[in-house]
């Protein structure tokens, strides 16, 4: 398939800049995998539309706050850093703007002299390796000076860096944020696991290069960046007792399916697992694990358009979407939710 079969025109004021005042009040399209019906609800409707012995997989993954601005110590130049990969204790690949600031031995000072940097190496594709000298925890630190490091397509301010993180967030690692699971809340969950629907968590630091586009014109060409992730032993207890018992398995989020997805090719089903995919999942694709999902709308032309094709039909998705442009859904990652069952 083409790349270009993956477009759909998209309204610049559909892309939603800002949450839904209230988490679980975003709306839901309901897209019928086999049928491809389509009916218009709410988040906070999963109570009425999920069955006991259902089983949702989460990403518990937290995003780190990981731009941080400052200035260069020699000049006081303004200067960004954004954090993206740790390469040593206090070691760790960084995008820097503006790059010519950086050279090797310049040194940083953020959060009023908190935090303090070192350029030790300008890598390939000129991204920078750098020190971080501080006292205290790195993490918390961060938590205190550094800023959400928001899709390019978010012009606005966050004004609570939390609703950028799912309410189930604890395991900091990723550069953006699980963003099907932002819509859900405390309560919500209850009243799910009151109904008997279970939960059950997966880790999947997301990279910035979700965000890449596809450049090949022929998806089959296009090579995915690489993640981290984790499958413990008691959601791979619980996914397989789920299946046993003939309950459905359903991902919160691409990142959640392409985990399981990922654990089901490598070890030939589920188990726990600890490793690093690539796995890029496009119509044709057999899934092993998945009997539902529930996801935000994508970005036009991009790899997780082609996952969700990929579960429920290519007319039915990209159908879906002109329906959703029709009725004005949000769009993006602070945008409304599609569950697919």
């Amino acid at each position: 398939m083409k790349k270009s079969d993956f477009y759909y025109d998209l309204p610049q004021e559909l892309i939603a800049q800002h949450p839904a005042q209230q988490r679980d009040h975003s709306r839901l399209m309901c897209l019928g995998r086999e049928s491809g019906t389509i009916q218009h609800r709410h988040f906070y409707d999963l109570v009425d539309l999920l069955q006991p012995g259902d089983l949702l997989v989460m990403n518990d993954s937290r995003v780190l706050p990981a731009r941080l601005y400052g200035h260069k110590e020699a000049t006081g130049g303004a200067m960004q850093f954004l954090l993206l990969e740790q390469k040593g204790l206090n070691r760790w690949e960084v995008m820097v703007r503006p790059g010519h600031k950086a050279k090797v031995g310049a040194r940083f000072v953020f959060g009023e002299g908190k935090l303090t940097a070192e350029i030790l190496d300008i890598l390939e594709g000129g991204n920078r390796l750098v020190e971080f000298y501080y006292e205290g925890n790195f993490y918390d630190l961060l938590e205190e000076i550094g800023k959400m490091p928001l899709p390019p397509y978010i012009t606005e301010a966050l004004e609570d860096n939390e609703r950028y993180q799912t309410v189930y967030s604890r395991e900091v690692g990723s550069s953006a944020a699980p963003t099907a699971g932002l819509h859900f809340t405390p309560e919500l969950l209850e009243q799910l696991r009151e109904k008997g629907v279970g939960t059950a968590f997966v880790t999947l630091h997301v990279g910035l290069g979700t965000f890449r586009p596809v450049k090949a014109e022929n998806i089959e060409e296009h090579r995915m960046h690489t993640e981290h992730f984790v499958l413990p032993e008691e959601t791979a207890r619980r996914i397989c007792e789920t299946k046993q018992q003939g309950g459905r398995v359903i991902a919160v989020g691409t990142t959640s399916c392409r985990t399981l997805e990922s654990v089901a090719t490598f070890a030939g089903g589920i188990q726990p697992y600890e490793g690093n995919t690539n796995i890029f999942i496009y119509p044709g694709y057999e899934f092993k694990v998945l009997d539902g999902l529930i996801t935000n709308f994508h970005l036009p032309e991009s790899t997780l358009i082609m996952l969700v094709s990929a579960f429920a039909g290519y007319d039915s998705v990209m159908h879906a979407y002109r329906v959703a442009v029709e009725e004005k859904y949000r769009f993006f990652s602070f945008g409304d939710a599609m569950l697919i069952l």
